[in-house]
């Protein structure tokens, strides 16, 4: 069998080129053979997490898998048909739900399928965008690039139990090319869930929070819910959406410093088209339109580099990054459609 080789240990060697890789295998039935799976990490290998995907993946693409298994930094995916499915998952763990459904939902949608799927796991955890980053931030970036679905929230899950639970649909959707160039709106919405913490103490650093931004001429909506979770931990996410930028920042409660640890910065100074984070997750379906799109972006980062390189060489499509004053655009010239086959 031809199999596509693919260095996991390239870039920044983590869990960006398994759910690149992977996604588009599905996409293209391109059979791969991943090796040094994560191998610039402290535990290298799969993760409970990643295992999961794979193993939803499988059964969604009545795939043949070599070497799903924690700790394997070795991995054979040789993908099928998709099918629209119902399905009911456990990562049994805090493993992000978000990284997740970062891999589930072009494929399917791209692929003209239908997935119903209920997942149990960490909603808000370390190293992973929030859930509510994927409802109300790549939610509306997909959207705009045709890719239709919706999450319902049941239940949180911070670290380290998890146990947090909701539920995807995603529809059948065509591709469509997209711009985002630059921020023109100073309206901000921010969003705070939390669960077994003060509200006092999480009022006054929303409020605090609030008082930064409207000091930087934004005008702040703010939403505070205290939802229930096995552990204590609390959630915070700041966006704004216009025409032409979709940018959100989020953040996680620590509870050592009992502060929000937020790149402040981050959101106020990014007056481009997308967050760093967002940038990521557009090459996938980039890759594969009929045109070229185009974003703006204040920093390429080794995630976004790793995602080009992987993307390119599996779909053909071509990419270009150009240089601003004030950070960089980025130019992903689509394969089309043709090449799902």
């Amino acid at each position: 069998m031809d199999f596509l080789e693919i260095n996991g240990g390239f870039g920044e060697g983590g869990g960006q080129i398994i759910r690149s890789a992977i996604s588009l295998s599905c996409i293209t039935k391109q059979p791969i053979h991943l090796e040094n799976i994560r191998k610039n990490r402290k535990i290298p290998g799969l993760r409970p997490q990643h295992l999961t995907t794979i193993k939803i993946l499988q059964k969604i693409t009545n795939a043949k898998v070599i070497g799903a298994e924690i700790g394997s930094i070795d991995l054979k995916f040789i993908p099928n048909n998709i099918e629209s499915l119902e399905l009911i998952e456990d990562v049994g763990t805090a493993g992000s739900i978000s990284l997740i459904l970062q891999v589930l939902i072009p494929i399917v949608a791209i692929s003209q399928k239908k997935l119903n799927l209920t997942i149990k796991g960490g909603t808000d955890v370390l190293w992973s965008p929030s859930i509510d980053y994927t409802q109300h931030i790549l939610r509306e970036a997909y959207s705009r690039m045709g890719i239709k679905f919706s999450v319902k929230l049941s239940k949180r899950g911070y670290y380290p139990k998890g146990n947090g639970e909701i539920n995807l649909q995603v529809y059948p959707s065509l591709i469509k090319s997209v711009s985002f160039t630059k921020r023109k709106t100073n309206s901000v919405k921010l969003i705070c869930t939390f669960s077994k913490l003060s509200i006092k103490k999480i009022k006054k650093q929303i409020d605090e929070i609030k008082e930064k931004l409207t000091k930087e001429n934004f005008i702040v909506e703010t939403e505070i819910r205290n939802q229930e979770a096995i552990d204590s931990g609390a959630s915070l996410l700041i966006y704004s959406i216009d025409e032409h930028s979709i940018i959100g920042v989020d953040a996680l409660f620590n509870k050592k410093t009992q502060r929000f640890d937020l790149d402040f910065d981050r959101f106020v100074k990014n007056q481009l088209g997308v967050d760093e984070n967002l940038a990521d997750m557009l090459v996938v379906p980039a890759s594969l339109g009929q045109k070229k799109t185009t974003f703006q972006v204040r920093e390429i980062t080794k995630h976004l580099e790793t995602n080009l390189f992987v993307t390119s060489k599996i779909t053909g499509c071509k990419y270009g990054i150009g240089r601003l004053t004030n950070g960089f655009e980025v130019i992903i010239e689509g394969s089309s459609n043709s090449s799902i086959k």
